[in-house]
């Protein structure tokens, strides 16, 4: 179920990443849930990020997640409005990861 317009499945991440594409990993969950399991973005929980938006270049490529897909897609949503022009929704966030990638993780 699509969670915004720009989503893409943790498959698409895997193979960014597996391919050594440069793109920046933005992780907007909370820090007691990035404790739990983690996939080495750059933490910016969802209620900072609109007072951190200039920390970021706004022609990257940029890939957002979260715990389920929402607070990302919103994340998403946000940042295009602010001028972003190749921003990434982690359709299922790290539970879809988990699930499909790497089991290994901790789900929560």
């Amino acid at each position: 179920m699509a969670q915004s317009e720009w989503d893409i499945s943790v498959e698409d991440l895997k193979k960014l990443r597996d391919d050594g594409i440069d793109f920046v990993l933005i992780d907007v969950r909370e820090p007691h849930e990035v404790a739990i399991c983690d996939l080495d973005g750059q933490a910016v929980p969802l209620g900072t990020l609109g007072g951190r938006l200039d920390e970021f270049d706004r022609e990257a490529h940029i890939v957002v997640h979260c715990r389920s897909g929402p607070r990302s897609a919103k994340a998403v949503i946000a940042m295009r409005g602010a001028g972003f022009t190749n921003v990434w929704n982690v359709e299922g966030g790290i539970l879809a990861w988990i699930d499909r990638i790497d089991p290994s993780l901790t789900p929560y």
